[in-house]
This record gives structure tokens, sequence and C-alpha cells, in this order.
């Protein structure tokens, strides 16, 4: 079970949250079998979808994040819920690249940079909201900074980090987000920054089996902050029988008897490859009753 905490500055200005999605990361590699830098492109949006989940209020609410920068991985999507549980999947998750001119996983190169960040925030209500800006490096972390500063003019710091074995098992994976609420004066923004210029990598914290609350109070060294919350989170995929009929309708009458001329339909799901099969019979009813 990967967990996930929440904080707040003593004077209520600021909060941070922090996870260890290593479970959830690799969760996801194993469904999808990706490469080791489609594993940090994943297991980053995987780990903002978290946080982002996290922050809506509702049971029913939802966010998805997409990102496609034309590079070759092509679309990476994340989707969370209000309780911090996630699921996604990598377009083509066997893409390799060389490691970057830092000697990292070239997680930028994979993304691209020519394309969008997308956020859809379904409150379980109404119209979902769906804001959108320009991907900044393809990193992923600076995407959702750029995003929360652009779309929301909400002032964050985020970090995000994958570290991946060689045979290409997950490490640990994890990250933090930080946002300063209206109340935060000059000096509090201060405090952040002088905070956050002298830590370490978030993968390097976790590696030294840090906890949550050790790196929040790490990383906001001069703020005094509380813990609110401690929550588990995990990779859970929500498909099942009924959505995938639900899905098949909308492929409409004259598609659903062409199905049915095949011995079987399979239908798997993108985010855990389960897979659903329909009988001729099953499709046919599925026909009539459109």
């Amino acid at each position: 079970m990967s967990n996930l905490i929440r904080t707040i500055s003593s004077d209520g200005s600021l909060f941070m949250m922090a996870a260890d999605t290593t479970n959830i990361v690799s969760e996801a590699q194993k469904i999808h079998h990706t490469t080791k830098v489609c594993t940090a492109a994943l297991g980053r949006l995987l780990t903002a979808a978290t946080f982002m989940g996290h922050m809506l209020k509702g049971e029913d609410a939802s966010v998805t994040l997409r990102i496609n920068g034309g590079g070759p991985a092509g679309s990476v999507i994340a989707v969370g819920d209000s309780s911090g549980n996630v699921r996604g999947y990598i377009q083509n998750g066997d893409t390799d690249m060389p490691l970057n001119e830092k000697g990292k996983l070239d997680v930028g190169g994979a993304i691209g940079k020519d394309g969008f960040l997308t956020v859809i925030k379904d409150l379980g209500v109404g119209e979902p909201y769906v804001g959108q800006v320009p991907i900044v490096s393809g990193e992923i972390a600076e995407d959702i900074t750029s995003y929360y500063a652009t779309s929301e003019q909400t002032p964050t710091v985020c970090a995000l980090g994958v570290l991946v074995n060689r045979d290409k098992s997950v490490a640990c994976a994890g990250g933090f987000l930080i946002q300063l609420l209206p109340t935060a004066d000059e000096e509090m923004i201060s405090a952040v920054e002088r905070s956050i210029e002298k830590i370490e990598p978030i993968t390097t914290m976790l590696a030294k089996n840090m906890s949550l609350e050790e790196i929040c109070r790490t990383v906001l060294s001069e703020i005094e902050i509380e813990v609110i919350g401690e929550y588990d989170i995990e990779y859970r995929c929500n498909c099942n029988r009924e959505r995938v009929e639900k899905a098949l309708l909308t492929s409409g009458r004259e598609a659903l008897l062409e199905m049915a001329e095949d011995p079987v339909t399979e239908v798997s799901c993108h985010f855990c490859n389960k897979k659903y099969k329909f009988s001729p019979e099953e499709v046919r009813k599925l026909a009539d009753s459109k």
C-alpha cells in the first residue's frame, strides 16, 4: 500500500502534501510492461494525479491528467479519485530513450514539448472543468506547476520522482506538492524559496527510508508545520462488465451487429489490461437494446 500525508503551516497560509507512490508505480509497471523512461513518465503523472485527486471534494469527484508533447511515448493519462487512488496508462510504453545530458532518464524527451497538459476535473455534478496549458518541459513536475500558476493562479511547488532499477522494477517513487494560500506573506514565500533550495531529490529522501512527515519537515525546514491527515492510496481501476457494455453501446447498432459475426468479442481495459469477453448472442442483445 502506498501512502499520502497532508500538512499545514502553523499560520494556515501554506499546505503541503507528500506521497510515497512506490507500490502504485510498481503496479503500473507490471500491468503495462513499461521501459524505464516510460515507467518514470507514467509514475510521475500518477503521483501528480494522486495529489490533485485528493484535493477534490465529493466521493464521485475525479481528475484526469493527459499530457502529450509529440514525443515518442505518445499520450500519458492518469486518473485520480478524491481518496487519492489512481490508475493510468501510456500510449507507447515500450519507448526507450538514451539518458539525457545529466545522465538521467529523459522523460522530457519521451514526452516532448510540442503539446499540452490537459486537466479535467469532474466533481460529479454539472459539466467537468477543463484546463489546458502548453507543455513547459515534458518533465511533468514543471508542467503541473505551470498549470496551477496559469489556470488556477495558485503559487505551487511540485516535485515528482521515480527511481527505476536495472531490471525495470521500481526502487522508489513519490513526490510532494506545496501551495501558498492567499494569506501567505512575503516572509513565508521567502522561507519556502530558501528551504527548497537546499533539499535533495525526492527519490533520494525516499531511498533513505525517510518518513513522509520527515520529508515534509525537511523540505519546509524553516516553517512550522503540523500533520492534518495520513491516508492509504493505491492503484485502483474501476472497470467492470457493465461499464464495458456501456462503452460497446456507443459503437452503434450496425457496428455491434458486425462484431456479433465474430466467435467472440474481446475488450481490454486500458488501465488494468483486464479482458472482457462477449459471445455473439450477448453482442446481438446489446445491439437490440439500441
